[in-house]
């Protein structure tokens, strides 16, 4: 909440800075300029038709010291500017380098303009989000956003909903947001937690079928009977926590369990048969 609160106060400021800045400098650059035109007249005027050097001489300091005004004006106002762009670009930085700062920025700017717009579409949507993260259990935001094919505020602000109404759970894994339904039991959120169970301990065990030969991703699909944009997201999670690894120099690479990979499927073994007697 502390979050969502930051962001908003953030951008808001730097948006009435930049607007801040901008009026400023356009109102006072044109009384400048109406002062300068002013100022012209009246030294045309006031000096003799005989003396053109001098009037000459005149008019060009009036316009260095229309240039002094406008310079002194610029650095006035540039500060608000600078201020104003550089909260934003803050917020558009973290949006690239963190997937959570990322959601809270979409739950505090976007999802306000989508709640505006309720119609029937949003519960199947909201419908389709709950039901694939209780078949998925600790999918992080990224992953469901792509499966599902939503966009990004859709997604943030769909997910809020069901968090606040508890009917689902989320918490923080590196740089990833994760998330899964409320009722998951203990036991099965450690193993989220952990995270071999259901598809990627399924993916383990066929690997370790296979021994040495390994299995390439269309292989996997196929034993499983899964889509590959799927078990492409299980198999990027079991690498990133070096479950299983693959031959890089191949262009379609095959996938074989590590040692790791082993012990844990292994320890998943002995979990199952401890709960089932």
């Amino acid at each position: 909440m502390r979050g969502i609160l930051f962001v908003r106060l953030l951008f808001f400021s730097s948006v009435a800075c930049i607007i801040f800045g901008s009026i400023m400098y356009y109102q006072t650059t044109t009384d400048s300029v109406l002062t300068g035109y002013s100022e012209e007249n009246e030294l045309l005027t006031s000096i003799s038709e005989d003396s053109d050097q001098e009037n000459d001489a005149g008019i060009e300091n009036e316009k260095e010291d229309t240039d002094d005004s406008s310079s002194s004006v610029d650095d006035k106002y540039l500060n608000f500017l600078v201020i104003g762009s550089g909260g934003i670009s803050s917020i558009i930085i973290g949006a690239f380098f963190s997937e959570i700062f990322k959601i809270t920025i979409l739950i505090s700017l976007v999802s306000p303009l989508i709640s505006r717009s309720k119609n029937s579409a949003d519960l199947l949507t909201r419908g389709r989000i709950l039901g694939f993260i209780e078949s998925n259990a600790g999918i992080h935001f990224s992953a469901l956003r792509d499966f599902l094919g939503l966009a990004n505020g859709v997604t943030a602000y769909h997910l809020q909903v069901l968090e606040s109404k508890g009917t689902i759970i989320s918490w923080k894994d590196g740089k990833l947001r994760r998330y899964a339904v409320s009722h998951i039991s203990i036991n099965e959120l450690d193993n989220v937690r952990n995270p071999i169970m259901g598809t990627r301990l399924a993916i383990l065990e066929v690997l370790s079928k296979s021994g040495n030969i390994g299995l390439s991703n269309s292989e996997i699909s196929k034993k499983l009977s899964i889509s590959r944009q799927l078990m492409s997201y299980h198999i990027l999670e079991l690498k990133r926590y070096e479950y299983i690894n693959d031959e890089q120099l191949s262009k379609r690479p095959k996938w074989k369990l590590t040692d790791l990979g082993n012990k844990i499927l292994k320890t998943s073994y002995s979990l199952e048969i401890t709960e089932n007697s």
